[in-house]
């Protein structure tokens, strides 16, 4: 097997031959290195779309936080554009001269509907974005506003595998910057026919949206691993019908994070395990139907009135369990797939995958991944992971990691159901006593802080206050890493963080 993962070969019959290809290399993937790029490994692209990219990180060394510009007083017209190989870093303090900053519009614009021949199914969409910048200027860079473009974004409508698109709004990006600065991404559809069947029938998704990076703008060089609507600058809030996940971040970083832990720990992994580590178009798979599940279920099931706590501030273990319970969920879901012997034997082997690669992602990577402040996915691979080992079927035993496989199913399935049954009693209960029962059972299987107020109990609670006094009560590390974490940290540290911006052709 070669060293380098590289994108799948185009076949005959896929619609998006080469939209973002400058020249092919005969006997080639469809997408190569391009070695001038600032991102080792990227995609080669068109012109148009080199010109939108690098008038976008020119643009975005201008902004402030909240994606608007500081114009300079008085500027006059005629003012010389800087080289866009140039540093784009910007002096915080400075501002912008209105000539400079028309002029990068006025290319992103020009950029824009250039792409729009190119991307027949996105046209409405370019030339919307563009209007859109072009609106952002004549109002005098102020805070963007770019609903108009949004709502003619629909890519759920061309959910067809390989269909490329290119996209470009002012949005923080999740796990990576919380400031509104544009961004500009080029992605391609992952939407094999054995995904797109289980869509179609008991895990119909009709926003869900899965991708690969092409190419992107430094927001997307971090960690984050999706491109969400909700994450725009919109004068208002729409009924949002699309949310997109990088399934091949996801596959990359699995795929380099649980080679190093399962060498580090000495675990000996189950060949069905192995396989998507050895392939990338194989993790990739498994990541789209894992996400396919773990999307749709975050309205499904008996739920608190509010499962999101939308805009509401709640302790994070909230989160924590949100988040397990729709991975549980597809947990579950895959293990009733895969004893579906009238599928195709693909997806049977595609759900076998998906087991091995929740368990792996939430203990390995999720467990050890950010900081120790409120991170609720953090809590959750140390919860499934204790959670395992008190049941005695993951073991830490003369320095060796062993998983006892044959019954590993039927004890993460129960860890879903005593969620399932938290949040079915949940409707019954006060707002207060479903946090102190959500309390109680994430810390009867990990241990909380020996300092920690919530571990002492409700008499030991602020009970008589507003909620918010019970919140501010829990520890930003209320379930720090046990011994074993500790220790697995310092070993793989490294290696989690080589992760931030990786995508498919950067994984080795």
């Amino acid at each position: 097997m070669s060293t380098r993962i590289t994108a799948r070969r185009s076949s005959p019959d896929r619609l998006t031959a080469d939209q973002f290809t400058t020249s092919a290399i005969a006997g080639e993937p469809e997408v190569v290195e391009d070695e001038a790029s600032g991102h080792s490994g990227r995609a080669s692209m068109s012109p148009a779309w080199r010109s939108l990219k690098s008038a976008v990180t020119l643009l975005r060394a201008f902004q402030e936080p909240d994606g608007s510009v500081r114009l300079r007083p008085d500027t006059k017209s005629g003012a010389e554009t800087p080289s866009v190989d140039a540093d784009p870093r910007a002096d915080p303090e400075a501002v912008v001269d209105r000539a400079l900053l028309d002029d990068v519009v006025s290319r992103i614009a020009a950029s824009l509907r250039e792409l729009a021949f190119e991307f027949a199914h996105d046209a409405l969409y370019l030339e919307a974005s563009a209007v859109d910048f072009e609106r952002w200027a004549s109002e005098g860079y102020a805070v963007p506003d770019f609903l108009d473009s949004l709502t003619a974004f629909h890519p759920e409508h061309h959910r067809v595998d390989g269909l490329r698109h290119v996209v470009v709004f002012p949005m923080f990006t999740q796990n990576g910057s919380t400031q509104r600065l544009f961004e500009a991404v080029a992605v391609e559809v992952i939407w094999p026919e054995f995904v797109a069947e289980l869509e179609a029938g008991d895990y119909s998704n009709a926003l869900f949206v899965p991708i690969r990076f092409l190419d992107f703008t430094d927001g997307y060089d971090t960690n984050s691993a999706v491109l969400f609507p909700e994450t725009v600058a919109m004068r208002a809030i729409p009924a949002f019908t699309w949310g997109a996940i990088f399934a091949d971040r996801e596959a990359a970083r699995f795929r380099l994070v649980v080679r190093e832990a399962a060498e580090i720990t000495r675990l000996e992994l189950p060949a069905a395990a192995q396989e998507p580590l050895d392939d990338q178009e194989l993790a990739e798979e498994t990541f789209v139907m894992w996400d396919l599940i773990h999307d749709r279920t975050h309205m499904r099931g008996d739920l608190p009135f509010d499962p999101f706590m939308i805009k509401q501030r709640m302790p994070y273990f909230l989160y924590t369990l949100e988040e397990l319970r729709c991975d549980l969920t597809a947990f579950r879901e895959a293990v009733r797939i895969e004893r579906e012997a009238a599928l195709p034997a693909h997806t049977l082997e595609t759900a076998h995958r998906v087991q091995y690669a929740i368990i792996f992602d939430r203990i390995f990577r999720f467990a050890l991944t950010g900081s120790r402040v409120r991170n609720y996915d953090g809590l959750g691979g140390q919860l499934l992971f204790a959670w395992l080992h008190q049941h005695r079927v993951l073991h830490w035993t003369d320095t060796r990691l062993t998983i006892d496989w044959p019954e590993v199913a039927d004890v993460v399935i129960a860890l879903g159901a005593a969620i399932d049954e938290l949040y079915w009693r949940s409707i019954d209960r006060p707002k207060v006593a479903h946090w102190l029962a959500a309390y109680e059972l994430v810390s009867a299987t990990v241990t909380p802080s020996p300092s920690s107020v919530w571990a002492k109990g409700p008499d030991a609670l602020p009970l008589d206050g507003a909620p918010r006094g019970l919140t501010d009560a829990v520890l930003p590390d209320e379930f720090p890493l046990s011994m074993f974490y500790e220790a697995l940290n310092k070993k793989m540290s490294g290696v989690i963080e080589s992760t931030a911006g990786i995508t498919a052709l950067d994984a080795r």
